[in-house]
């Protein structure tokens, strides 16, 4: 999961990206970057840490161009080194940066072959690096001198036919326009919009999610579609192609569930309207299985619960209350690098409410339950701050599978649910009662936005993986690789310096 963001306008960007990347910050907290383009010259500044502390005044000021890209990076596999930051760069063919959402699965197989067949140097350990250069190779393929629209699209339908796996992607080509493209099977999500100037000139922005469009002033055109790519020249004009040739539609359900901001809306889809539907189902299971609860109060574990929990609370005519007071300067604990990590920063996100917990039997609602560390520390905080009893329900089903498709859930045995049924979870993260969502309500709470949706990702619930090129060996490697302990133990920083481009200091 990580946020990618492109702009061409008839004035400078860089302002534009740095407020669409912070409007995109909930999906990537550990670098950020961006790279603007002048003419035939490139800006880059990327760095480790939040949008706001990467780029400062200095180096705002050195972002030039009408035209350019941003990201930023949530970090699955890798070392925490800048040199991982995002925008990627190449010099050749014809000045080449890009971002990239999501994960391939095959990166083993194409690094291999961007080595010794295609001849392309690789610096870091990302896979977005990887896609970089399997796009550069298939364009110098099929372009000439100068790179035509229909180079750029048979170069993504070359990335389509060698690359697995799941991935959004935005690209910025030296002097000639900004181009994205989405997987086949539409894993990750990017959409597109556009505003008119006062000049009459329009201006397009690519981004991860509608909030960044929207709240930029720019009208939401729409998603692109699974395999589908789109091209804008500096000067506007708009391509749009299907480079694909067996794309299906199978968004990822954990974008609605957690990842995406509830004011985003993803292939047609309302994430605030799924996660109110969420609540509807979850609170009619409860109500079924247990009709005869003392609850007393509906507390959510914020942030992304509220919307679920204010639904369970309504229809099962309970009192809704606030028990936790979030420090909004502690970062994502879910996205967290490191079981350890993740631990600390729960009580110094969270402080519980007495008043709201003293001698009640309290339904403390989140999102989803995947590691039980944040489950267990609140249940915990709930009982010293005098809860009589502490339920949890969850509106996703236990998680038990790794997620191969850019989300940092690599390791089965990390998982409170794996080999446990519900009983055994509950005694393990110490809940009185536990509850969670059923997969087909999960289902049906996104696809009553959107009919089309006829399937989804619901592999970290499932084991069943979309892209069809997943077995067990493969997921031993990614969890020998990805876990928290690998994490833990490839702390080396290496930090480099683009060649070819301009780097903003």
């Amino acid at each position: 999961m990580c946020g990618i963001i492109g702009i061409v306008a008839n004035s400078p960007v860089n302002q534009l990206l740095f407020d669409g990347l912070t409007l995109l910050q909930h999906r990537g907290q550990d670098a950020a970057g961006i790279l603007t383009c002048e003419d035939q010259r490139l800006f880059l500044r990327k760095e480790n840490g939040l949008v706001k502390d990467v780029f400062h005044t200095r180096h705002m000021r050195q972002l030039f161009g009408n035209m350019g890209i941003g990201h930023v990076r949530y970090p699955t596999a890798g070392c925490d080194s800048s040199a991982e930051a995002q925008p990627f760069y190449v010099n050749a063919p014809f000045g080449i940066a890009l971002g990239h959402n999501g994960n391939l699965t095959n990166v083993d197989e194409l690094r291999a072959s961007v080595k010794q067949t295609d001849h392309r140097h690789i610096n870091t350990n990302s896979d977005s690096e990887v896609l970089l250069n399997v796009f550069a190779h298939e364009l110098a393929a099929t372009a000439g001198d100068e790179p035509a629209v229909e180079d750029v699209f048979a170069a993504i339908s070359g990335v389509h036919r060698r690359v697995k796996g799941a991935y959004a992607v935005i690209g910025l080509i030296a002097g000639r326009g900004i181009f994205a493209f989405r997987d086949p099977s539409g894993i990750r999500p990017v959409c597109f919009g556009q505003r008119q100037t006062e000049s009459g000139f329009t201006e397009y922005m690519i981004a991860s999610e509608s909030v960044a469009i929207e709240a930029s002033d720019f009208e939401l055109i729409r998603d692109l579609a699974p395999g589908e790519a789109i091209f804008i020249t500096t000067d506007g004009q708009v391509s749009l192609k299907q480079c694909a040739e067996h794309a299906q539609y199978t968004p990822c359900i954990f974008e609605y569930v957690y990842l995406a901001r509830p004011d985003s809306i993803i292939d047609d889809v309302s994430v605030y309207r799924a996660r109110m539907r969420m609540g509807e189902r979850l609170a009619a299971k409860i109500m079924r299985e247990w009709p005869d609860h003392d609850i007393d109060v509906v507390i959510p574990i914020p942030d992304t619960s509220r919307t679920a929990a204010l639904e369970i609370a309504v229809s099962m005519n309970l009192k809704y209350r606030e028990g936790f007071v979030k420090n909004r300067y502690i970062a994502r604990t879910f996205i967290m690098p490191g079981q350890a990590q993740r631990k600390r920063s729960v009580r110094q996100k969270l402080n519980a409410i007495d008043l709201e917990f003293r001698g009640k039997n309290v339904l403390l609602v989140d999102d989803s339950i995947v590691r039980g560390t944040t489950s267990s520390e609140i249940i915990r905080m709930a009982r010293e701050a005098g809860a009589n009893k502490v339920y949890l329900a969850s509106a996703a089903p236990p998680v038990r599978y790794p997620n191969v498709y850019g989300i940092d859930m690599p390791a089965a045995t990390e998982f409170v649910a794996h080999d446990r049924n519900v009983e055994e979870i509950r005694a393990a993260i110490g809940a009185d009662y536990l509850i969670y969502q059923d997969l087909d309500d999960l289902i049906e709470s996104v696809r009553v936005g959107n009919p089309s949706l006829k399937a989804f990702d619901c592999s970290c619930f499932t084991g069943e993986y979309v892209t069809g090129d997943v077995d067990q060996a493969y997921l031993d490697g990614v969890a020998d690789k990805r876990n928290d302990k690998a994490k833990s133990d490839s702390g080396r920083s290496r930090d480099i310096v683009a060649v070819g481009l301009y780097n903003v200091q």
